[in-house]
């Protein structure tokens, strides 16, 4: 069989009389994304880059290094040949590293280039730059960046990640009799997975747990975080944006100062209560955090905070948080809050109970799998310490020498002069994009690696034409799920572009370690080495010749539930023989560690600290509508955006943004207008669509439109593309994980061109 794997999921490969290649969802995926069907939209589009492509102003200043950047992102291309670009590369890259450092080298990249393990241009990128002597790297994500570095300290490491803490949907639908969603289930999330998936199972799986009578309860500013379900029903609760943490923590106080608390479990499954308690009965600052204070701040009626958390402490009960909750200005707090209110009603560790994160953010959260185990493509030792978290890139590239808090360490931000990106689009993904193109033209030389003229690419120096998945091949698998998919080429690539494989082969040749990088492998020799690392860990696997034949291998395919997920079972029977990986061995409803690093952004224990943009600061006079910015439901972040299905999703060729009718009068629009979105750091176009699906005060802006800024004679440039963080601030969640927080955003909203 014929498959290609992407992050949406897998389809067949189908040629008509011609020979032409169309793609369609894979027979055993019970619910295939027509997204990812549009992939080979891109093969002939105009916006390839189909040649090795180097900047005139960046040649014109080769003897003048420091003055390279002036023009970048504003200037035109040149045509060079794969020599000329190798040549270019590797002389920069010797340069930069004998004269300031191998860590003035900035390896940035990202991990949706590909779905596949071996074309994934991160680690291609990353090999690379260890064999040729290390480079400043970043860690965490955009999407989860503040919950993998709370969760660790409130439960563990071995439970840094959303999969790792949700119990799966078969013990929600069995066990569970109320499920809380604070941001809801955007279902559009749920088609996507890195690595991509055989089968899409997180819409059965919460339509089986409301088919079985589970009561389902949303807690959002948008109802399109709700979605229709078959045989079941759900409970919408509107609430400001950002102030599900003061309603979390109302509902905790509730069960405290009510008697609903379950004081057995607290006493032998966690440490802080005390600390915890103190505060939410106002003895440090006088104020009670009870219904009525958290009524004030969320809007949510007092007696509908009261009523849920006692429902919530008298029934098994699960309350699952949204990614897009700990993607806003102290994200940090509505997950400990989560954590310490199930924990409060002695539900964590109790099947299809507790906590959960980001339930239908991915497509893998809560699935009852067993989790392939195999070897990742070898990028070997990075010599180089320096790093960033991956939301601190204007801050690494304006501030050399500068230091930069985060969680309990100071680093020491080095004086980057040579940015290499490979995978990603940091003018999608980065908030203040205008901040960011400022920042980006302070390096000596900006190379991208591209298959299309993204922003990124047009901001670059030195453009290397990449090709897309569906020119080479590869194995699709995620450690999150259990399929292996031969991803097989599609259709050969333009003559002139290469796999990020071979980019770097040619590269490290120019350099003099092409062995050491290849050793001396073909591709297909590399993806027989990886698969049989998944056969040494499921034995059960084909062997690579069946496997490639057949087109994919499953582990448990065809069960429905063979791995049941009881997250923190182990530890709740029998604390003292299974501790978790915490200071205390138990869950750290309050931190001493992180009290010790003397965040004033980040305390010791959860809290309700009022960000500087939301609809009740001082801010929202000049700017009343508090913008949130999700995923896109027609496109992956900025991938596909010039696809059919992101194309027709938008009106008049602009992105949609979303804003109550009340509020469209007040300004004088009507559905359909042009509409300029507006702060301090940007404006941004876009068509407006006037719906009760979102509430008062509140605008949505999906992101992943691509960057396009002009000079309109404005004060600031005028972003074409509708991208949302052209109007975002690059502020962090605070100090402890220095994530990302588009989602504290206050703007205004006027019709184009007034």
């Amino acid at each position: 069989m014929h498959l290609f794997g992407t992050h949406f999921g897998t389809y067949e490969v189908v040629r008509d009389s011609s020979g032409q290649a169309a793609l369609q969802g894979f027979g055993l995926d019970p619910q295939p994304s027509p997204i990812g069907a549009a992939y080979l939209d891109l093969k002939d589009h105009p916006a390839r880059v189909l040649h090795p492509m180097v900047r005139k102003g960046w040649l014109a200043a080769r003897e003048n290094p420091e003055g390279r950047g002036r023009d970048r992102g504003r200037d035109e291309f040149v045509r060079i040949n794969w020599d000329e670009a190798a040549g270019l590369v590797a002389g920069e890259v010797g340069r930069v590293r004998t004269v300031h450092g191998n860590a003035a080298i900035f390896g940035g990249s990202y991990g949706w280039a590909s779905a596949g393990r071996f074309h994934h241009a991160q680690g291609q990128l990353k090999r690379f730059l260890n064999l040729a002597g290390g480079f400043t790297s970043a860690v965490n994500t955009y999407s989860f960046g503040a919950g993998a570095v709370i969760l660790p300290h409130v439960i563990g490491p071995r439970f840094k990640f959303a999969t790792d803490v949700a119990p799966s949907w078969d013990q929600i639908a069995t066990h569970a009799k109320l499920l809380i969603s604070f941001g809801g289930f955007r279902l559009s999330n749920a088609q996507v997975e890195a690595g991509g998936t055989g089968q899409h199972r997180s819409e059965r799986g919460l339509a089986a747990a409301a088919a079985a009578g589970v009561r389902i309860v949303v807690v959002s500013p948008v109802r399109t975080d709700v979605p229709d379900l078959p045989g079941g029903t759900i409970d919408y609760i509107a609430i400001r944006p950002n102030t599900d943490t003061a309603m979390l923590l109302a509902m905790a106080r509730t069960l405290l100062a009510e008697g609903s608390a379950d004081r057995a479990f607290l006493a032998r499954c966690t440490v802080g209560l005390a600390e915890l308690e103190a505060y939410l009965a106002g003895e440090s600052d006088g104020v009670v955090k009870d219904a009525e204070w958290a009524a004030e701040i969320c809007g949510v009626p007092a007696a509908t905070i009261r009523d849920l958390a006692l429902a919530f402490a008298s029934e098994p009960a699960l309350v699952n948080a949204a990614w897009s909750l700990q993607r806003a200005r102290f994200g940090e707090q509505p997950y400990w809050a989560a954590i310490a209110l199930a924990a409060i009603a002695g539900h964590a560790g109790r099947p299809g109970c507790g906590i959960a994160f980001g339930l239908t953010s991915v497509s893998t959260v809560g699935q009852p799998i067993r989790r392939l185990r195999g070897p990742a493509f070898d990028q070997g030792r990075n010599p180089v310490a320096s790093f960033i978290p991956v939301a601190r890139i204007t801050e690494l590239l304006s501030q050399p020498g500068g230091t930069l808090d985060y969680n309990g360490r100071r680093l020491v931000l080095p004086d980057i002069r040579l940015v290499w990106w490979a995978g990603g689009n940091p003018f999608h993904h980065h908030q203040d994009l205008a901040g960011l193109a400022e920042a980006w033209r302070r390096p000596e030389t900006v190379i991208a690696n591209e298959p299309m003229w993204t922003a990124t690419a047009r901001h670059a120096d030195i453009v290397l034409p990449a090709s897309f998945p569906f020119e080479r091949d590869d194995i699709a698998a995620s450690s999150r799920d259990n399929w292996l998919i031969a991803s097989r080429q599609v259709c050969a690539p333009p003559d002139e572009v290469l796999s990020d494989h071979q980019i770097m082969a040619r590269i490290a040749r120019e350099m003099g370690f092409e062995h050491a990088f290849t050793e001396g492998r073909e591709p297909r020799e590399w993806l027989r080495r990886m698969y049989d690392g998944y056969r040494a860990a499921h034995a059960e696997l084909p062997d690579f010749e069946a496997f490639w034949a057949r087109g994919y291998a499953a582990l448990d395919q065809g069960q429905a539930a063979p791995a049941p997920v009881t997250p923190l079972a182990d530890f709740v029977a029998d604390p003292e023989g299974h501790p978790l990986e915490t200071p205390s061995g138990r869950i750290e409803i309050a931190s001493a560690t992180i009290a010790g690093f003397g965040y004033d952004d980040c305390p010791g224990h959860p809290a309700w600290l009022a960000p500087e943009e939301w609809l009740g600061s001082p801010l929202a006079q000049r700017y009343p509508l508090h913008l949130l910015s999700p995923q896109p439901a027609h496109r992956l972040h900025s991938q596909l955006e010039l696809a059919g299905p992101s194309q027709g999703a938008k009106r008049d060729g602009y992105e949609v943004v979303l804003m109550h009718p009340a509020e469209a009068i007040k300004r004088g629009l009507r559905d359909g207008d042009i509409v300029e979105l507006f702060n301090d750091r940007g404006r941004c176009l876009a068509a407006l669509s006037s719906t009760r699906d979102v509430e008062p005060g509140v605008a949505v802006l999906p992101t992943g439109g691509w960057y396009d800024p002009v000079e309109d004679g404005g004060a600031l440039p005028l972003d074409r593309g509708g991208n949302p963080n052209s109007l975002t601030s690059s502020m962090p969640t605070s100090r402890l994980a220095q994530a990302t927080a588009p989602n504290s955003c206050l703007i205004e909203i006027k019709r184009a061109g007034t």
